[in-house]
């Protein structure tokens, strides 16, 4: 998943959304008999806080859901059916996690007879939701369970046709990261445990349905859909969606699933997929998933992108027609491997899924596109991370996290996972060289191939497998102040663009003599280097400069989000009053919390902007995804609070 990269930090501290919205103070101080319970049984740092299932005593090995979809009433329902493997002699209950869910059986099968099995649902936590608690005496090798979601299901969104591109059919998605997929489907949701799954659902006859699992390019849209995930996954993985959507290939095991008249843009914006596949199968390895597919959502989808197995979801807010933001799908793609193929064993260790994706993403960039773009990423990018610092704890700027215990794990995600993960893979590369480091990245994930891992197994292995290569490249203690110790090591070496460089000077000269770039230098900045122009503009401009810069670039109105979510936190700023109405609409239209929370975080500032942030949500709210609308009634509510003081 792309992660808001450069969010600013109260904006990032507003953000954590975990649950719908619906936590009420402190989560430590609500219900705690409920919250999950460290397992005696498992390693510490193997063991997930936000999870309430014991998969040290038995584990899903398989899931089978029956579903049908329900437009009208906003849910899904069915059952699912458990193939369990049973790992403690003395367990006798299956515990899985819900959210929301209304459960109306349990049965388990025996002798190929299905019976009533009794179980318990705990009161909800506001956080983890609720254990559901299943009485298995007989050490059932299959149990089912028949439920309902809710219409407010965290993990799904449903849109009116007329929050769609085509306006004539509606609209449903998942977004099970991290713990969402408790909302839609009874499981052991924890990264720590993986599953094949097979599903059958049924819907209108009028929507294609797809998930994460063998979609056929070829399928008919008749309402009747079935599919096969034969590779184990993680629940977080888990995906669904439905609407208006056809099939585009680019190439034999790539396309783009997207609305009709959204899908060519995509596939002319997404032409290099099959390139950038075959491009990380030589650095490390097949591409395991067989297909690689894209799945185009509308403006609401909350993030850049989720990883979904052969079915990568992607925001639209990428498509702006010169592949200046495409490293999102290499992103994605990336996560075939770091992520998916190796999975983070819970979501205290997610820089060993984020951080080892974002080094990949920028292989793959450099490869396709030149050493100079993926610079400008990674410089970005670091200048992120360094700022957002700034304001962090020193616990939640370490790699290896502690325990996350009653915290949402959505709470513990930041850049420092993407980025100082990618960093410090960086360094590693730069003291060993890539003739010896790449091998080195290659072995871990076929190693780990289909497996969950902690940090202690990777240190475990890179003092097996590369610090014995030149056992003077590294110290413990930089590999300790990597790691272990918060912020960026003094003796990191840092990303330097020279096109970052001349963009510099351009607008030092500007600020000193208001006279713009020269066309021949500013016609060939892509969208990095406008965003590293306007990055360097200061807290604020005055009004008559930004309406020079407006009328020369046209920033006001862009259709770049990247571009848009640093220009209007900067007019607002500046009481630059003629960006005001497009930066409503821009908030409005777009779901996309990278985006559009900055925005709103500079509004609130003032009694003025708070007023005109509440009208626009109101405006906004039905089109956006839980999670959005969990962040932005945080930024409110932080601001309506400190208005009361």
């Amino acid at each position: 998943m792309r992660f808001p990269a450069l969010l600013l930090t109260l904006a990032m501290t507003a953000a954590a959304s975990g649950c719908s919205g619906d936590k009420a103070g402190p989560a430590d101080n609500a219900n705690p008999e409920a919250r999950p319970a460290k397992a005696a049984q498992a390693s510490a740092r193997r063991h997930d806080e936000s999870s309430y299932s014991e998969p040290e005593k038995v584990r899903i090995a398989d899931l089978a859901l029956d579903l049908e979809l329900d437009f009208d009433s906003r849910t899904l329902s069915g059952t699912a059916t458990y193939a369990l493997e049973w790992a403690d002699d003395k367990a006798s209950q299956l515990v899985l996690d819900t959210r929301d869910l209304t459960i109306d059986k349990v049965e388990g099968e025996a002798d190929g007879a299905w019976s009533e099995l009794q179980y318990s649902l705990a009161d909800a936590d506001p956080v983890f939701g609720s254990r559901l608690v299943i009485e298995a005496p007989g050490r059932n090798a299959k149990v089912r369970v028949t439920y309902a979601t809710s219409p407010e299901a965290s993990g799904l969104q449903w849109l009116e046709p007329s929050m769609t591109e085509g306006k004539q059919l509606p609209f449903m998605f998942s977004q099970s990261q991290a713990i969402h997929a408790r909302s839609w489907v009874p499981l052991q949701d924890t990264p720590g445990v993986r599953f094949t799954y097979s599903a059958h659902v049924t819907s209108r006859p009028d929507v294609m349905v797809l998930m994460s699992a063998d979609n056929d390019p070829a399928a008919a849209r008749d309402g009747d859909y079935s599919f096969q995930m034969p590779q184990p996954i993680p629940s977080y993985l888990l995906a669904i969606a439905a609407g208006d959507l056809v099939f585009k290939p680019i190439s034999a095991r790539s396309g783009v699933w997207a609305e009709p008249s959204m899908v060519d843009r995509a596939v002319a914006e997404f032409e290099d997929t099959e390139q950038m596949i075959a491009t990380t199968e030589k650095l490390y390895g097949a591409y395991r998933w067989e297909r690689y597919d894209m799945l185009v959502l509308p403006p609401s989808f909350p993030f850049g992108g989720m990883e979904n197995p052969r079915l990568s979801f992607i925001t639209p807010t990428v498509i702006v027609g010169d592949k200046s933001l495409v490293s999102l799908i290499a992103h994605e793609l990336a996560h075939s491997w770091s992520g998916n193929l190796v999975t983070n064993a819970s979501w205290k260790d997610i820089w060993l899924n984020e951080g080892f994706t974002t080094y990949v993403q920028g292989r793959i960039v450099e490869a396709l596109y030149g050493a100079e773009l993926a610079e400008m990423e990674r410089q970005i990018d670091q200048a992120g991370v360094k700022a957002d610092m700034q304001a962090m704890k020193p616990e939640d700027q370490l790699l290896v996290l502690p325990a996350l215990d009653a915290r949402d794990p959505d709470e513990a995600l930041s850049e420092v996972a993407y980025t100082k993960g990618a960093w410090f893979l960086q360094f590693l590369e730069q003291r060993f060289g890539r003739e010896v480091f790449d091998p080195f990245l290659r072995g871990w994930f076929d190693d780990h191939a289909f497996q969950s891992t902690d940090s202690d197994q990777f240190i475990a292995y890179l003092h097996k497998n590369l610090l014995p290569k030149n056992p003077n490249a590294v110290t413990r203690e930089e590999l300790d102040a990597w790691l272990k110790q918060p912020g960026i090591p003094a003796f990191a070496t840092a990303a330097r663009s020279r096109t970052f460089s001349n963009v510099d000077t351009a607008r030092i000269a500007w600020r000193g003599s208001a006279q713009l770039p020269n066309p021949q230098i500013a016609n060939d900045w892509g969208t990095q280097a406008w965003v590293h122009f306007l990055e360097g503009m200061g807290e604020t401009l005055k009004p008559e400069q930004l309406a020079q810069l407006d009328k020369a670039y046209g920033f006001t109105g862009t259709a770049n989000g990247e571009i848009a979510m640093r220009w209007y936190p900067l007019a607002i700023r500046s009481g630059y009053q003629e960006a005001l109405p497009a930066a409503g609409e821009f908030i409005q239209r777009v779901g996309r919390r990278k985006l559009i929370l900055p925005v709103y975080v500079e509004l609130v500032k003032t009694p003025e902007g708070l007023a005109f942030a509440r009208e626009v949500f109101e405006r906004a709210r039905p089109g956006y995804h839980p999670i959005t609308t969990a962040s932005v009634e945080a930024i409110l509510a932080r601001a309506e609070g400190a208005k009361q003081q």
